[in-house]
């Protein structure tokens, strides 16, 4: 089997709402989509959401890598999906979410081939409840508190809250948080890289009282040497995020007894083919794992809640941004159910695209 030919798109989708963390406000989804067809007439669907402030790319850098990565992926054999990891970093290095678009396809094409489901393919079973969570804009505090209320009363099981402005400031916000849902709810915090060193554990211990479940990256990423004492001293498990790209840092942040808990991106690790990798050192080290995502829609959060089923270490699920958006442009997918239940599609293949229709209105280009 061989790639014929790769169609790339430019898919901006407006938000209902913004969405904020302490990196910055996104009023889009600013995603690229990746279309592979092969010469025994198969397609595979792939999407990457980038994100500036965390990856370094953007839906346009997407486009202009992407044009290299698929003139390097012409001719190759998609079901070799190692071999084509590995030609898509000899291409150019890190660039991870532009190619986690790539191997999202790749993996589409290799388990529809194999007449499998991808959660299949990849050796996971569809054994297990998928349930996300539903997060709350870092903003003015009684907005925050009033839409963590609205969470809890659309049905959803886990309120997850941005943080990360200050240490009292995000002390209060959850203090109102837990006053307005009460404590019959799991509530989990993500920091984005937002407080320093010297002080998140006394924001920490006066957070612990408000019972959180986990808190992500809460020091920025390159002080990432601070994190073995604040996981030491910190009331709260963390949970590693921006510090954990690929396997390479999994494998660092453990060795240093960095964090209690791992929250793995196919947009961070480049796609499944290291994801897997990832999985596989926080099951050895008997670390429990997190899968999420940036602002895909649900055609890339198809691809994660099929990764999300390979492994008992896999607990929690992020997937809510989807239900984000002003508009739906994917055919099949993920279902999204009462209480934020995902059922994750039977059928071969990822099991998700975008109509032609939809592509047709896009801008794109054509490698051949």
């Amino acid at each position: 089997m061989k790639i014929r030919k790769i169609e790339l798109y430019e898919m901006p989708v407006r938000l209902k709402k913004p969405f904020v963390i302490s990196l910055g406000a996104f009023y889009f989804a600013n995603n690229v989509v990746v279309v592979i067809h092969t010469e025994d007439g198969l397609t595979g669907f792939g999407e990457c959401s980038p994100f500036m402030s965390i990856n370094g790319e953007s839906m346009e850098t997407g486009m202009v890598v992407g044009k290299f990565l698929a003139q390097k992926l012409l001719g190759m054999d998609p079901v070799k999906v190692e071999k084509c990891s590995k030609a898509m970093d000899d291409v150019i290095f890190a660039n991870n979410s532009i190619k986690s678009a790539f191997d999202m396809a790749l993996y589409d094409i290799a388990s529809q081939a194999a007449g499998l489901p991808l959660f299949s393919y990849l050796g996971g079973k569809n054994d297990k409840a998928l349930v996300t969570d539903y997060t709350v804009s870092l903003g003015d505090k009684y907005q925050m508190a009033e839409d963590a209320l609205q969470i809890k009363r659309d049905g959803f099981q886990v309120i997850k809250v941005k943080l990360g402005e200050a240490g009292e400031k995000d002390v209060e916000r959850i203090r109102l948080i837990r006053k307005a849902v009460g404590y019959d709810i799991p509530v989990r915090i993500d920091a984005n890289q937002g407080w320093d060193a010297a002080s998140v554990i006394q924001t920490l211990e006066s957070l612990a009282r408000f019972d959180i479940q986990h808190c992500e990256e809460p020091i920025p990423r390159w002080d990432f040497m601070e994190l073995p004492q604040i996981r030491e001293k910190s009331p709260i498990p963390i949970m590693a995020d921006e510090s954990c790209c690929d396997h390479h840092d999994a494998k660092r942040l453990i060795a240093l007894n960095a964090c209690d808990l791992l929250n793995v991106k196919l947009g961070k690790s480049s796609g499944i083919f290291k994801a897997l990798k990832i999985i596989q050192l926080a099951e050895e080290a008997g670390m429990k794992i997190q899968v999420g995502g940036f602002l895909e829609s649900r055609l890339g959060f198809t691809a994660s809640a099929h990764l999300a089923l390979t492994s008992k270490n896999i607990v929690w699920c992020d997937f809510d941004t989807p239900l984000m958006f002003t508009e739906d442009p994917v055919s099949g997918g993920i279902t999204y159910n009462q209480q934020g239940v995902i059922s994750v599609p039977d059928v071969p293949g990822l099991g998700a695209w975008i109509d032609s229709d939809i592509l047709k209105k896009l801008s794109g280009i054509v490698i051949d």
